[in-house]
């Protein structure tokens, strides 16, 4: 491990810092791999561009029911990161002005901001369609959200949801004690009111994470093996099932560091670089928007504080879609995760 990782490591140092973060990313010499940047004009593209902005992600806040132990976002119930109704306000205006034909609500759960409901609702009456990143157990922290299997019905929400394994012991281990059991009900409500289910055209999407410094195992594979498996112990039916990379941001970067597993992950993504998914990332048809309206790249991008730079406006209320159509895609070496193997999005994978 190189000097300043070790010295990371014998601090016990949570990488609290986006700062800090970025560095330990950017010293890519330091532990011998390529910058992402060599990786990508090898495979013929010197820059990162979009293909358009069909997808406008947006995280309403970070505040969440639980505490995840690879979220990315670093949510919890103690962030106080809100959005506001005024921030709302704006996206709905560039939304108005733009081509964008989904909206991608996350958090931290999503559910917990008090706009929430009349965001979708908003959004709804513009003819979007909504996705909703809903970590289940959400629908029965308290009473009042358990009627959201209905609201999600209302407004035909694509509801994905992240469930690491289709047992209990796994499932905890990732993302706290009684979240499978609490998971499960979850599903079951849905179900009942249609999601999942063929014909209703309510769509139930899973996401799957690998619980370690390694990559998913093949989509298809799990989707059968997790439909099977639900089916067969619960009476349980999804739509999809999306495989994600962990991407080393946050709490799973300092899990990499804190456990010596830094160095392998990153060659590990390194060394499976796919030069047909790098052609797909989900940052050239999306872009991702802050809780406090700030535009990025992408979902990881926010989290690294990397805004939209060299004159293209970086907050919502400018927005500007030729600009962004036309900008330049910030990478750094965290790409590598939505580039290795098949390739690795918010939708799953992307060859």
């Amino acid at each position: 491990m190189a000097e300043s990782l070790k010295s990371l490591k014998r601090a016990n140092h949570w990488l609290s810092s986006t700062e800090e973060q970025i560095k330990v990313l950017s010293d890519h010499q330091e532990i011998g791999i390529p910058s992402f940047q060599q990786e990508i004009a090898k495979a013929g593209m010197p820059t990162l561009k979009p293909t358009g902005i069909d997808v406008f992600q947006v995280n309403v806040g970070k505040m969440c029911n639980q505490v995840c132990k690879h979220c990315h976002v670093d949510a919890g119930p103690d962030r106080k990161e809100i959005m506001t109704k005024e921030t709302m306000l704006q996206i709905l205006d560039a939304i108005k002005l733009s081509d964008v034909t989904t909206v991608d609500l996350t958090g931290g759960a999503p559910e917990m901001n008090p706009e929430f409901r009349w965001f979708v609702e908003q959004l709804s009456a513009l003819g979007k369609q909504i996705i909703v990143r809903c970590n289940l157990t959400i629908i029965l922290a308290n009473p009042k959200y358990h009627d959201l299997p209905e609201f999600y019905k209302k407004h035909k929400i694509n509801v994905v949801s992240s469930l690491p394994s289709f047992t209990a012991k796994r499932t905890d281990a990732q993302r706290g004690q009684g979240v499978f059991g609490k998971s499960i009900e979850a599903l079951e409500m849905l179900n009942a009111v249609g999601y999942g289910k063929e014909g209703t055209g309510l769509k139930l999407d899973l996401v799957y994470n690998p619980a370690g410094a390694y990559l998913p195992d093949d989509q298809e594979v799990l989707q059968q093996e997790f439909k099977s498996k639900l089916a067969s112990e619960y009476g349980l039916v999804f739509n999809d099932l999306y495989a994600i990379t962990n991407l080393p941001v946050s709490r799973f970067l300092d899990y990499l560091i804190r456990t010596d597993n830094y160095e392998d992950y990153m060659n590990e993504l390194v060394n499976a670089f796919n030069p047909m998914a790098a052609e797909g990332v989900m940052c050239r048809s999306m872009i991702s928007i802050g809780w406090d309206g700030y535009v990025y790249d992408c979902d990881f991008n926010q989290m690294l504080d990397l805004k939209l730079t060299n004159g293209v406006p970086n907050h919502i209320k400018d927005f500007d879609s030729e600009k962004i159509k036309n900008r330049d895609i910030i990478i750094n070496q965290h790409c590598f995760g939505c580039t290795a193997g098949a390739g690795s999005s918010c939708g799953g994978t992307t060859t």
